[in-house]
């Protein structure tokens, strides 16, 4: 049996789970760079029976899946990966296994943005080494308003951090109702207020038909020019040329980012030219804990297929 774990890009995949405890004879093989075209893809995976996933970080549409004929067990770490083609991998008999996960560290990877926007922790670390001294004034969060977009497990974990700064907490989603918000300790308002009216967004929704580009030039628009914008939820979520208009413009304060419609972020990508944003590549989910569970339940996967017996199945 041929396996392969792909974008291993922190080479911490060997250290995190008991790979010995492969079948004898197997193989294992560990990508740590990203292959970016279905052509190197292919060319790289043929050998492979099986394959581990890093979440969506590689893409696996039909014309892939479709050349890989060797592939048998496709396990991806997370409960769902919507960069699968999972009705190709029905059609050519591929199995599809996901793993569990840990906590909900992408809301303090929000946090952490957040702080460090309000509080210039990046500028001021950049000054201070530069030889300046306390370069601007920071802000306090006690009495502003936080809205969230999306009240899910994550939306209710920033509520509550929100709620121990002294923050007002709103939220608004498309099915969000007054009394689920009211069982969170947040009121239920309706979008454009939510937009108009916070001190701080951030993004807590699934990307899907409904939700792609639910944040667009009306929703930044009506921003304040003092209020910051957080997205570690996914890029397809909001209008980036229209984000990328209200940070240049600066009709917004800025913005905290951890999520792209590229990824990796190219080198030139506009955001990087920005002073207003502060910039993490897709941590939210990168945890210790996280992988420690990702690639336990991955070895697991292929133990339980391989003897006939698969768990966790997506397919």
């Amino acid at each position: 049996m041929n396996i392969a774990i792909l974008d291993d890009y922190q080479r911490v995949a060997r250290g995190l789970a008991d790979w010995a405890r492969l079948p004898a004879g197997s193989g294992l093989h560990i990508f740590d760079r990203y292959l970016a075209t279905v052509e190197e893809r292919a060319a790289a995976l043929q050998p492979f029976d099986v394959l581990v996933l890093m979440r969506e970080r590689t893409p696996f549409p039909a014309a892939l899946i479709e050349r890989l004929p060797n592939l048998r067990l496709l396990v991806t770490t997370g409960g769902r990966n919507a960069a699968i083609d999972l009705e190709a991998c029905r059609a050519r008999g591929i199995t599809v296994c996901g793993t569990g996960n840990v906590g909900a560290p992408t809301a303090e990877l929000a946090w952490g943005l957040i702080l460090a926007l309000v509080k210039r922790i990046p500028v001021e670390d950049r000054a201070l080494r530069a030889g300046a001294w306390q370069t601007g004034l920071t802000e306090g969060l006690a009495g502003k308003r936080l809205g969230l977009v999306g009240l899910g497990k994550l939306g209710s974990q920033m509520a509550r951090v929100g709620q121990a700064f002294g923050m007002e907490v709103v939220a608004w989603s498309q099915n969000l109702t007054d009394a689920r918000a009211a069982e969170a300790g947040v009121r239920r308002v309706e979008k454009r207020e939510l937009f108009a009216t916070s001190d701080v967004v951030s993004l807590h929704l699934v990307l899907g038909e409904r939700t792609r580009g639910v944040v667009g030039t009306e929703e930044l628009g009506a921003m304040k020019p003092t209020a910051w914008f957080i997205n570690t939820a996914r890029a397809g979520l909001v209008d980036e040329p229209a984000l990328l208009a209200a940070l240049r413009e600066q009709r917004i304060a800025g913005a905290g980012l951890d999520v792209y419609s590229e990824e990796p972020l190219p080198a030139g990508h506009p955001l990087l030219a920005l002073p207003n944003v502060v910039l993490t590549p897709h941590l939210g989910y990168v945890t210790r804990e996280n992988y420690a569970v990702f690639y336990r339940d991955a070895l697991e996967d292929i133990l339980a297929w391989h003897a006939g017996a698969p768990v966790r199945l997506l397919t």
